[in-house]
């Protein structure tokens, strides 16, 4: 079995002989799957520059099938971001609500008493609280983002929602 010229994609003559080889097949198979209000040229573009981010994993002889389905995916995943554009400008938005003038004036209360509350907390219990709740961020995550333990996570959350209750009379 011979040993093949590339070992390598990310070699740079064998990369340009991969886009002269493909790149017109490629803007073909979108342009001809999708129609051209998908930039087929955009799309041929995005996907070498994906090949060229996986060189070291992608084996040469396997470079023609990433590129494929590398570009399919992307037109795939911009149709359904065109979907959820055109659902979202199909709806329109609720300009009157259902809420009293009071039940108003104590939620802009609240929501006074809230970010004073949170002013007032240290920067780290802070960061790691709205991490946490408004993120969505585990215990682990924001360890991670932020070098320090998880359970010196755990304490400055605990010990933010502590100043919090403390501060916001009625929760």
């Amino acid at each position: 079995m011979p040993t093949p010229l590339f070992k390598n994609v990310c070699d740079e003559q064998f990369f340009s002989k991969l886009y002269e080889q493909y790149s017109k097949d490629l803007h073909d198979f979108i342009y001809y799957k999708y129609g051209d209000s998908f930039n087929p040229e955009d799309k041929v573009h995005e996907a070498f520059i994906k090949l060229w981010q996986n060189c070291k994993s992608v084996t040469p002889d396997k470079a023609k099938s990433f590129l494929f389905t590398v570009i399919n995916n992307l037109t795939l995943n911009d149709i359904k971001h065109q979907k959820v554009v055109l659902k979202h400008q199909r709806s329109k938005p609720k300009h009157y609500t259902n809420e009293s003038p009071q039940f108003i004036m104590e939620e802009n209360e609240y929501l006074e008493k809230y970010q004073a509350a949170l002013a007032k907390l240290s920067e780290g219990q802070r960061v790691a609280f709205l991490l946490n709740r408004v993120e969505g961020k585990r215990h682990k995550e924001i360890a991670e983002m932020l070098n320090i333990s998880r359970k010196a996570v755990e304490k400055r959350i605990y010990t933010a929602l502590e100043k919090l209750r403390k501060e916001i009379d009625g929760i």
